[in-house]
């Protein structure tokens, strides 16, 4: 989309003059970014397709998520240029469930397009993307399950970069189930409540998320203007940076991802200590 002219004091500046100190900008604002190190793994809450599509006069679902979907293209793109090693995507939650059907169909239905073309893509495999996933499996519908399991299979000898979805995925959810996988280990090996008590750890417990190995995420990014987790990782996020971006999800800029790392790059990483 074209960019739109701005007021410098009472003259108008032009598209071409706008997209020229657009462009300076950018590259001075990579140019900073590259010289710190980089977050290894960026989660990003994707808020703000509906409201995007409320202010742009989009009525169907699915072409409203589809939207949202080609995003994914854009962050791969970036992410891979600027060494970041994993994305975790919040595409889909249970709470999402209570919205209309033909919402929840619309997202579905744009994520298992988005992923049968992934898998397809010849892109992906030169940039060594990996797709994967993570959450209750049993929310979503078969034919969203087999796209994402192709996807994930076509994928799995890539290494450069991980993009995990998170779909049908919330945090708590992934806490209790985490439990009672830990405990389920313990019946099996004849341990008693008491026996079982005293082996809880953290660690324990971690080892029983749904992506045991992820690492935690060093950099939150959520979209759309709202200022809170959700329930995203709730586990990993423990240490996290977080930033709140105004920009809907399917419009986010290369300088909305940059200045969110840079932010992160800003600031001093204690951790307790």
């Amino acid at each position: 989309m074209a960019a739109p002219p701005f007021r410098r004091g009472l003259r108008l500046v032009s598209r071409p003059v706008w997209r020229l100190v657009y462009g300076l900008y950018e590259r001075r604002l990579q140019k900073q970014v590259c010289a710190q190190p980089m977050p290894g793994h960026v989660g990003i809450i994707l808020d703000g397709n509906r409201r995007h599509a409320r202010e742009s006069g989009m009525r169907n679902p699915e072409a409203i998520y589809r939207l949202g979907a080609a995003k994914l293209d854009d962050i791969l793109a970036w992410s891979a240029a600027l060494g970041v090693r994993m994305v975790t995507l919040w595409v889909f939650s249970p709470d999402n469930l209570r919205r209309p059907e033909s919402e929840i169909g619309g997202i579905f239905g744009a994520v298992e397009a988005k992923m049968r073309a992934l898998a397809a893509d010849p892109h992906i495999h030169r940039k060594g993307v990996h797709i994967a996933a993570m959450g209750r499996r049993d929310l979503l519908p078969p034919a969203l399950l087999e796209a994402l399991d192709a996807a994930e299979a076509a994928t799995r000898g890539n290494d450069q970069l991980t993009v995990t979805l998170a779909i049908g995925y919330g945090g708590r959810q992934e806490i209790a189930d985490a439990v009672r996988g830990f405990l389920d280990d313990c019946g099996a090996q004849g341990l008693s409540v008491a026996q079982a008590a005293s082996l809880v750890t953290p660690e324990a417990i971690r080892r029983h998320l749904y992506l045991a190995d992820m690492p935690d995420p060093d950099l939150i990014i959520r979209t759309s203007g709202e200022v809170r987790l959700s329930g995203f990782m709730l586990w990993q996020s423990v240490h996290s940076e977080l930033y709140f971006c105004d920009v809907n999800w399917p419009v986010l800029r290369r300088i909305d991802y940059l200045r969110a790392i840079r932010s992160y790059q800003r600031r001093e990483r204690r951790f307790g200590v």
